[in-house]
C-alpha cells in the first residue's frame, strides 16, 4: 500500500479505531498497540485496502484483534485460577497427610501388647522379614504373623474411630 494513502487513512481513522479499542479493552496502551499493529500490517502490504471499504475494514480489524486479546486474557486467567486451585489442593493434601501420619504414630504408640508395637516397627520401619523378627524375638514366624495381624487390626480400629 502506498505510504501517502496509508498516511491519509491513519489520520482519518486512527481516532475512531483507538476509541473502539479502548472501549473494548479498557486499556489505552494495549489499544494503541492494536491500532498500530493493524497499520503495520497495511504498511507491509499484507492487505490491499479500497477507499470505499477502508472504514469498515479497519473497524472490523480492531474489533477482531480486541476480541482475540480478550479471549487470550480469559484463557490466561483460567490457567492462573487452575494453578492456584492446584496449589490449594496440594496444601490441603499435605495437611491431610500430616494429620493421618500423626494419627498413625499415635495409634502405633497405643498398640498392646508392646511386642505388637515392636514387631510392626521392625517390619515396616526397619524392613525386617518375618524370619528375622522371629529370630530376634526367639519365637516362630507364625507367632510374628499373628502379632502383626493383631497390631494392624488395632491400627485400623484406631484410625477408623478418630
Amino acid at each position: 500500500m502506498e505510504k501517502k494513502k496509508l498516511e491519509t487513512l491513519f489520520k482519518r481513522h486512527y481516532g475512531d479505531m483507538l476509541r473502539t479499542a479502548v472501549m473494548l479493552l479498557h486499556d489505552e496502551a494495549e489499544s494503541k498497540d492494536v491500532v498500530h499493529d493493524i497499520f503495520a500490517r497495511l504498511l507491509n502490504g499484507q492487505c490491499d485496502l479500497q477507499e470505499e471499504t477502508a472504514r469498515n475494514y479497519l473497524q472490523t480489524s480492531v474489533r477482531n484483534r480486541c476480541l482475540n486479546i480478550m479471549r487470550n486474557h480469559r484463557y490466561q486467567e483460567r490457567v492462573a485460577r487452575m494453578y492456584l486451585l492446584d496449589l490449594d489442593t496440594t496444601v490441603m493434601q499435605t495437611d491431610l497427610l500430616a494429620e493421618e501420619l500423626n494419627a498413625l504414630r499415635k495409634g502405633i504408640r497405643l498398640l498392646e501388647p508392646p511386642v505388637c508395637r515392636d514387631i510392626i516397627m521392625e517390619h515396616f520401619s526397619s524392613g525386617m522379614t518375618f524370619a528375622q523378627i522371629a529370630r530376634h524375638h526367639g519365637v516362630s514366624e507364625t507367632t510374628i504373623y499373628k502379632h502383626l495381624r493383631h497390631a494392624l487390626q488395632q491400627l485400623r480400629t484406631h484410625l477408623n474411630t478418630r
